[in-house]
Order: structure tokens, then sequence, then C-alpha cells
């Protein structure tokens, strides 16, 4: 369906926003976004719970928005990504997008009717005032796709492997997980399908061969953060327990299931 494009505030709201943008810091994925298409992409089941999600929102800001995908093409959208090696990465026929921060969105007071973000938060600053801020711009609600951290304690990659994550990624303000715990936010798990198309850090956990890949990894944060000698190391000892059945021997469980929850959850705030 095609997009709409009739809404003059919405318009008057995107030509604002590309005039008085401000980003104060060179971003994450200026480094980690390079190829990033490559492997990273829609998965159409997720998508479709977040669409859900937006409910009668017939305008969104898509907050750390990346190349677009999880962006409703039957709804106006409005993206925001501090990136520009992200951006540059958008689809011709993607929505538009205006460059800015989850904790400084360009955008007015109640602007648009819906604010979204995908598997973002872990890169924000300050996710309590990119919160207030996407609660801000939204008439309607807040849709958020985020980690729970807590299932992921025992995914086999961390556990067994890139076993020096936790301590290289400690931070000290709540995630978008913690604010609904702590707020009035509905919360949903939601699985990891076993052939999960969006290669991000928990997708292919019935796959494993796929993170010796260096592509693949290249699209995953958790790679980026780590010391390239521990990913080294990591993944040498994930091939030696690869081709010797070790691997197999203590996660062969997981090859009999179709999805798994790793703590992925669909937060949405009623405004």
């Amino acid at each position: 369906m095609p997009r709409v494009r009739g809404d003059r505030r919405f318009r008057r709201e995107l030509s604002a926003a590309r005039d008085n943008r401000d980003v104060e810091r060179a971003p994450a994925y200026d480094v980690m976004g390079v190829g990033y298409t490559t492997t990273r992409r829609e998965e159409p089941r997720i998508a479709r719970r977040i669409w859900d999600a937006l409910g009668d929102a017939a305008s969104v800001a898509n907050i750390g928005a990346g190349t677009g995908n999880y962006e409703p093409s039957d709804r106006e959208v409005i993206a925001v990504e501090p990136s520009e090696v992200m951006m540059a990465q958008r689809r011709p026929d993607a929505a538009p997008a205006v460059q800015g921060t989850a904790e400084q969105i360009p955008l007015e007071d109640a602007s648009v009717d819906a604010a979204m973000a995908v598997i973002t938060d872990q890169h924000w600053t300050d996710r309590a005032k990119g919160l207030a801020e996407m609660q801000r711009v939204a008439r309607k609600r807040v849709v958020a796709l985020a980690l729970d951290l807590g299932p992921r304690e025992d995914f086999w990659l961390m556990r067994d492997y890139v076993t020096e994550y936790e301590p290289a990624y400690v931070r000290t303000d709540p995630s978008l997980y913690q604010l609904a715990v702590a707020g009035s936010a509905k919360i949903e798990p939601v699985p990891v399908p076993h052939d999960c198309v969006d290669g991000f850090a928990l997708a292919f956990w019935r796959r494993p061969h796929a993170y010796l890949d260096p592509r693949v990894r290249s699209g995953i944060s958790v790679f980026h953060i780590l010391d390239a000698a521990h990913v080294e190391d990591a993944m040498r000892r994930l091939a030696e327990d690869l081709e010797s059945g070790e691997w197999e021997r203590r996660n062969g469980d997981l090859l009999e299931l179709d999805e798994l929850d790793l703590g992925l959850r669909l937060l949405t705030w009623e405004l």
C-alpha cells in the first residue's frame, strides 16, 4: 500500500526537523553500520507484532530508525536516526529521515500519533530521557521492541563464548524494558523464530555456524563492543566445539525448537 502524503502538519514537522537537527556526537553506527544491510533486514513475523501494537496510529516517528527495517508502509512515517552511515543505506522508497537522537528528538510536542523504537535503546546515552522524548512527541502511544537481559544470561553464545559481553556493557541507567516494568506499559514476549531473517545478536540461536561468518558479526553490535582478541578466541572455541560435537552435546535440545524466548519484549505505553 502506498504511503500517505496528505498531512500538511506532518510535512511541516519533517521540514522543521531537518532545519533544526542537532547531533552532538558521532553515533556508534557510523562505525558499526557499514554494510549493515548485508545481514540486517526486517523479520516479517516480528514486524507484524510491532505494526499490530501501533494500533490506529496513522503517523509514526521511528526513533533510532537505522536503514528503515520494521517501518510500516501503510502509515505516515518519519524516521529519526543519528548516523549518516545508516541513513545513507535507506532504500529510495523508504520514509523520509532526519538526523537526531532519542534524547533530543527534533519534533514538536504531540506531532505524531505514535513513536516506535526497535532494538535500539542499548545505544542511547539516557534511556529514561529517550522514553520521555518519545512520549512527548507522540499523541497516542509509544511502542518499543527491547530486551529483558535476564533470559539471555543462559544463552549459549554469551554463557560459553563471548563471556566478556556483560562486564563490558554495564549501564547505570535503566533500559526501556526496566522502565516498562517500573511503569504502566504493556509487556509481551516476542519469541525469536529459528529461521529469523534479521541477523541481530539472538537470531542464530539454532544456527551457531552463522556466528563464525565475519559478515554476520559485522551487523551485530555485541561484536563491536568486545575486544577483538576476545571475539577471535571465542569464535575459535565455537568452531572447535562445532567440529567436535561439543556444542551439540550441550545445546542439542535447541535443535528441536521452532522458536525461543531470549528476552525480546514488545513494550507499549498508552498515552
